[in-house]
């Protein structure tokens, strides 16, 4: 079984590989569609695969973007213009060895609420790329999210469409780590290294070296630089791994408004308490909000999965059907909607 840090990085390689990215099922019109589109970032380096959702006013053919066998996608008008009026932008970071699709659940309820939203495939802590160089480039998960503003705002077309005075970041898992540093956390590495003698989280700490937090890394001096940027106004972090890497001063020194979303069910690896309990006690609790959903698991955050998808990813990867599992008494819609409300609320207040 792969130990989760998160486990939406499956690669579900029979499954992914015969399904296709997006299907053709259209779904019943109605009003206030989303639209969704494929995105260049300009850059060689490191080349970034990215998506688009938003509001649009087509009402075109609707497909179910993101679905395969397991999990469920959302519906979506391809490559539909925009509306024409300027929202609030918020760019998506995914989890460890995950992908954009992870979060288009909530990508598709914020654009039907008014927003543009972004995402990106982060190289070498993606699931189609296990690139170790680039996944011991931390420091570039935040610079991502960066360059994929600075794409969108050049676009003569998409950006026209955003308020870039109303920018917020979301993530989860590592993904949560990577929104806290584009907006100020700065990380040291030996107090990390120290940190996990004591409070060792296994998972969180296991992949200090692989992604380049350990204290003898050639990324360290990158990896302890200032990763802020200035534009991004909000932060909501879902459940995020590797709190305990970021400095006391610098969490309190955050002054944009935060909202923490913890799981509270336990899965081994990723104790609320010591992830983002420790992130909530170290931010201001003047532009802070911590919530602990008590029946959520780490994977709760991820897709939808379909009738049998647990089934289907224990045949092909034994142990990693736990992605579909949330062992509360609420189904996964349902904390979806809990927390599709927060994030609306929050943003609504965070990004007037």
């Amino acid at each position: 079984m792969t130990t989760p840090f998160n486990n939406e990085g499956i690669m579900l390689k029979t499954f992914l590989l015969t399904a296709a990215l997006f299907s053709a099922a259209t779904t019943a019109s109605h009003a206030g569609a989303t639209g969704f589109r494929e995105i260049a970032v300009p850059g060689t380096d490191r080349p970034l695969s990215a998506v688009l959702w938003y509001p649009t006013n087509d009402d075109g053919k609707r497909e179910s973007v993101g679905e395969n066998v397991v999990f469920l996608g959302t519906s979506a008008v391809r490559n539909a213009a925009l509306d024409g009026k300027r929202h609030p932008l918020v760019v998506l970071s995914h989890g460890y060895r995950g992908n954009w699709r992870n979060l288009g659940w909530l990508a598709g309820e914020l654009a039907a609420h008014g927003y543009v939203v972004a995402a990106v495939d982060h190289p070498g802590t993606t699931t189609f790329d296990h690139s170790s160089p680039q996944a011991a480039r931390l420091s570039e998960r935040p610079h991502d999210l960066s360059r994929l503003i600075d794409a969108l705002v050049a676009d003569r077309e998409v950006g026209a469409g955003i308020d870039t005075g109303r920018i917020a970041a979301i993530g989860h898992s590592l993904g949560g780590w990577t929104v806290m540093a584009l907006a100020g956390a700065r990380v040291d590495t030996e107090r990390f290294a120290a940190d996990c003698k004591v409070n060792t989280s296994p998972r969180a700490c296991e992949l200090s070296g692989e992604l380049g937090l350990d204290p003898t890394s050639a990324e360290r001096d990158r990896i302890e630089g200032d990763l802020h940027d200035p534009r991004i106004r909000a932060v909501v972090s879902l459940d995020l791994g590797l709190a305990r890497s970021f400095t006391p001063e610098s969490l309190a020194a955050l002054h944009s408004p935060v909202l923490v979303i913890a799981a509270g069910i336990d899965i081994g690896d990723m104790p609320a308490d010591l992830e983002s309990g420790t992130l909530a006690r170290g931010l201001p609790k003047a532009s802070s909000d911590y919530v602990l959903i008590p029946d959520a698991m780490h994977f709760s955050f991820l897709q939808i999965c379909k009738p049998g998808a647990a089934a289907l990813i224990e045949a092909d990867t034994p142990g990693d059907g736990i992605v579909c599992e949330d062992h509360g008494k609420r189904t996964r819609a349902e904390i979806h909607s809990e927390v599709t409300e927060r994030v609306v609320s929050f943003l609504g207040k965070a990004l007037p």
